[in-house]
């Protein structure tokens, strides 16, 4: 299912605030970081380091907004732009994909497709990290989920990753999940122990339930019919959580649950291959 959402713990986790329920969050399928971009004047004694520190950024990202700053003391009544969190802007060059940017500046492309609003690459991106740095891999310290999301192992009808073409969508998308082919009814499992994050209805995903497994792990499960579980509550892997259904908007006409896994990074909430992540299919 091509991501049009992003939980609003992505914000929230970057500054360090508690993480609330999300049983009241409003949709928020973010726009692009390039679009989130606040101001800040200068008062006296502020420095490129003071400010880069009260907004938790480091002092280039303050200039790869602000190519007039120097480290050192800044004038005071100076209008500076504010990212949300580090990276950079880039000009987009003419028809380049999201996968051509990923490459040439060594990072991913589901990533970058999330950060910068989950649409097709426009005139500009916001490019996460530091130039010539990298973005940690978040799958380096991933251990896996004990649990197949399903009572038995199932055909995969669709895949994680980018397709030129599904049956909903004509042009190149993103797809953050696997899709599991099931009966309508069939009991949906949790894949680990955690706590309920989130029930309800969020657009693409149709009925979907999230569960927060500690530790900066998250997995999803969508396009439910009946959901067995609420906001709060602890689970414990291998625990029914809901019922399929066809609700949203699902990538392929088949009845399938749409399972995701994701791990939380400095940029936010990372879409990962669930296949690597649960117990072989049998």
């Amino acid at each position: 299912m091509v991501p049009r959402f992003t939980p609003l713990l992505v914000i929230l986790a970057l500054v360090g605030l508690p993480l609330p329920s999300l049983a009241q969050a409003d949709p928020i399928c973010l726009p692009p970081v390039l679009e989130r971009l606040q101001s800040h004047r200068t008062q006296p004694g502020e420095t490129l380091a003071s400010v880069a520190q009260r907004y938790r950024l480091l002092p280039q990202t303050l200039i790869n907004f602000n190519y007039n700053l120097r480290p050192g003391p800044i004038p005071a009544g100076q209008q500076l732009t504010i990212p949300p969190f580090n990276g950079f802007p880039v000009t987009v060059p003419p028809g380049a994909t999201w996968q051509d940017l990923a490459t040439a500046h060594g990072t991913r492309a589901d990533l970058l497709f999330e950060i910068n609003g989950c649409i097709a690459p426009g005139r500009s991106a916001f490019i996460p990290g530091q130039r010539g740095g990298e973005v940690q891999n978040p799958l380096d310290t991933y251990t896996g989920l004990p649990f197949f999301p399903l009572p038995q192992p199932a055909t995969v009808g669709l895949t994680y990753g980018w397709y030129q073409a599904t049956p909903t969508a004509e042009q190149p998308t993103f797809h953050s999940g696997v899709d599991f082919l099931a009966p309508v009814g069939t009991t949906v499992l949790a894949a680990d122990g955690g706590v309920v994050a989130f029930v309800g209805q969020e657009g693409a995903y149709g009925h979907v339930v999230i569960l927060n497994h500690g530790q900066g792990r998250q997995t999803r499960y969508a396009h439910l019919a009946e959901i067995l579980v609420t906001v709060g509550q602890g689970v414990r892997g291998g625990e029914a959580i809901a019922t399929l259904g066809q609700t949203g908007r699902p990538d392929i006409a088949a009845p399938h649950l749409h399972f995701e896994v994701r791990q939380e990074a400095p940029i936010g909430w990372v879409a990962q291959d669930p296949l690597i992540h649960i117990p072989p299919l049998e």
